[in-house]
């Protein structure tokens, strides 16, 4: 079962009857809809844990990994979500990654054309969008799951951070508590990014430049 608790940030006052949604990356088309109680509770008691956003009264308030209880205080009920759904990782314009003789190819995302270089790393950084990540994994023949959602926002998030991409060793650190020991590896890391690893394959669909001294 997983419960989204819902409070007036500092009053701590629970918000009733208040519309939640729980989108899955794995299928963004069917949110599950559930009101909160007079606790200011909303029970899914069907859902296992899944990486997802959580959406109250169609703004996004928490994106990541979703499990048992999250909590979500709102300063009002109007604020926009500090979650960043598109964009460079630290919300803003991003920049060009553009050279000179630069061989491009365009990437349909959402009825628009996004462009890229030619092996899928984004040209401008704020092109980046959720859509981007389905359309570039499909283009790169790869079927997405929750492990791959959960590692793409961990290097957006160690970027916004850090400002630079985190290393394997990194990402296996940050799962390590997460994960159980046979995934939270440098081997399972690479079968889920085949194409290079989290570094590299992991980094494009990111939406973040290339490691240093990759080719």
């Amino acid at each position: 079962m997983i419960r989204v608790h819902l409070t007036m940030k500092f009053t701590n006052e629970p918000l009733k009857r208040m519309d939640v949604a729980i989108v899955p990356d794995t299928d963004p088309e069917h949110p599950i809809h559930m009101a909160s109680n007079r606790e200011g509770i909303a029970e899914f008691p069907k859902l296992s844990p899944l990486s997802g956003k959580i959406m109250v009264e169609g703004a996004m308030r928490y994106q990541g990994y979703i499990e048992d209880d999250v909590h979500i205080e709102l300063w009002s009920l109007v604020s926009t979500s500090s979650v960043i759904e598109e964009g460079a990782p630290d919300g803003g314009a991003g920049g060009s990654t553009a050279y000179n003789n630069m061989q491009t190819r365009t990437l349909q995302v959402n009825n628009r054309e996004v462009l890229t270089d030619s092996e899928g790393y984004l040209v401008n950084l704020g092109d980046w969008s959720e859509g981007f990540v389905r359309a570039q994994a499909a283009a790169e023949g790869l079927s997405l799951n929750n492990a791959h959602w959960e590692v793409i926002r961990f290097l957006r998030s160690f970027y916004e951070k850090h400002n630079r991409q985190a290393s394997v060793r990194d990402v296996i650190k940050n799962f390590k508590p997460l994960w159980d020991c046979e995934r939270a590896c440098n081997t399972y890391l690479h079968d889920i990014f085949p194409r290079g690893g989290p570094q590299k394959q992991g980094n494009r669909l990111a939406g973040l430049m290339r490691t240093k001294g990759e080719h």
